[in-house]
């Protein structure tokens, strides 16, 4: 049996509580208090710490998934979070008012993990804000020289977030998932 070590992260509101939530094998736990400064505005509470759950895999392997705090004065938790971490799951709210700049903020923060791991992105809310689309995403990341694997998810639904997940360990070792759909 291995076990993997993935990190989920992005601003408030993007749906890494309830990403994490949607594909646990059973409800994880959860550092969520009542928002207390301009987070209020936008969800009642937030994470201070971290957002934990666990997804057994084919084969008896497990994913232990981490939320990180999407509020920046709760960074040093990232720093802690990502320790001993295999990929990086990095999800962007699209209602927000500006949500390549969230992107670039998050990849830039985590530029060290990343350069030793690997990461993919999801997009949330795409279906209350069209605008910009997947292909916006790559474009901007395209004229960074990335190619990341992005999506547009719901994270409220397994399957979109075990998407992100396979497209992560896929981007690691493409025989990492291959007996474990």
């Amino acid at each position: 049996m291995t076990n993997y070590k993935i990190i989920f992260t992005g601003p408030v509101g993007a749906g890494k509580t309830t990403a994490i939530s949607s594909i646990c094998d059973r409800p994880p736990l959860s550092t969520d208090k009542i928002a207390s400064d301009m987070t209020r505005d936008v969800k009642k509470t937030t994470t201070v710490a971290c957002d934990y759950g666990t997804v057994r895999l084919n084969g008896g392997d497990c994913l232990h998934l981490y939320g990180t705090p999407g509020q920046e004065r709760f960074d040093f938790m990232w720093d802690i979070l990502v320790s001993g971490g295999i990929g990086l799951v990095l999800l962007l709210d699209n209602t927000r008012p500006n949500p390549f700049q969230d992107m670039d903020f998050f990849l830039d923060q985590f530029q060290d993990f990343i350069n030793q791991t690997q990461i993919a992105i999801g997009v949330t809310q795409i279906d209350r804000k069209s605008a910009p689309c997947i292909d916006d995403y790559h474009n901007h990341l395209s004229k960074q020289g990335l190619t990341i694997p992005i999506f547009d998810v719901d994270a409220r639904k397994r399957q979109d977030v075990s998407l992100l997940i396979k497209a992560l360990l896929f981007s690691l070792d493409p025989g990492l998932i291959e007996n474990n759909d």
